[in-house]
């Protein structure tokens, strides 16, 4: 990763923490059973957490990749509309795997549910808008990526498989992807347990579920990751000891 591309990165992730500071250094919420069993640092760091995360998980981590992506030298671009133009089979079929999955009567199988909904080559079709939340193209691939949350509930989940499958049934040969920014189980895919998503999407083997390391060196290359995690110590460097004082003065 460059080091332009480091300092980039540092300065979003850096404005996201000084936000999230001044959010929760305004909130006069009085909670008095959580000052009756915690301690201020406490209480101050689980309020930072929460806010951080919720802010970090929105624009932040999109910009970030779309960053990342651009290092390696391919275009990429954020909320990327398609307007995909898919045989209605298609789009019955598409209907009636997502229903079948959600009710429990399906098990989640990414290859075989692509080869069943591009199959439909005849008929009618129809146009819809699909929204990716991240669009790149490196030579002649182009991939179109959800990025959730890495707790997703079950609408999520199920919109960005429609949406995907739909990219699919349009352009078999583009690359689609459903992506969690870390893995909140533990460093290996395997350690993923949230099991909301699992019924949609096979999350321990389906190839379009990238979750951190994955997912992270999928859009920028080996070793991404753990460089994007230096970039974080060297904020987290920079803003500790605002957080201690802060704590400390609550």
């Amino acid at each position: 990763m460059k080091a332009e591309t480091k300092d980039r990165i540092f300065e979003i992730v850096l404005n996201c923490v000084n936000r999230t500071i001044l959010r929760i250094s305004g909130d006069a919420t009085f909670r008095p059973f959580h000052e009756a069993l915690l301690s201020r640092e406490l209480i101050t760091a689980a309020a930072f957490e929460r806010s951080f995360s919720t802010s970090f998980g929105q624009g932040p981590v999109e910009e970030i990749s779309q960053i990342v992506a651009q290092d390696t030298g391919a275009f990429a671009e954020r909320q990327k509309e398609t307007m995909v133009n898919v045989f209605k089979g298609s789009i019955d079929e598409i209907d009636r795997i997502m229903s079948a999955l959600r009710s429990g009567n399906r098990s989640p199988n990414w290859q075989s549910e692509v080869k069943t909904v591009s199959s439909f080559t005849r008929g009618d079709t129809e146009v819809r808008r699909v929204l990716s939340d991240l669009y790149v193209r490196r030579d002649d691939e182009e991939i179109f990526i959800s990025i959730k949350t890495v707790k997703p509930n079950l609408d999520q989940t199920e919109i960005a498989k429609k949406d995907m499958l739909l990219l699919m049934a349009n352009n078999p040969k583009c690359v689609t992807y459903f992506g969690l920014f870390y893995n909140p189980g533990g460093p290996r895919r395997q350690d993923y347990n949230w099991s909301i998503p699992s019924k949609i999407f096979d999350m321990k083997t389906d190839e379009c579920v990238l979750i951190g390391e994955d997912y992270w060196d999928t859009i920028g290359g080996k070793g991404t990751y753990p460089s994007l995690l230096d970039v974080f110590k060297d904020v987290g460097f920079a803003t500790k000891a605002r957080l201690k004082q802060m704590s400390e003065e609550a």
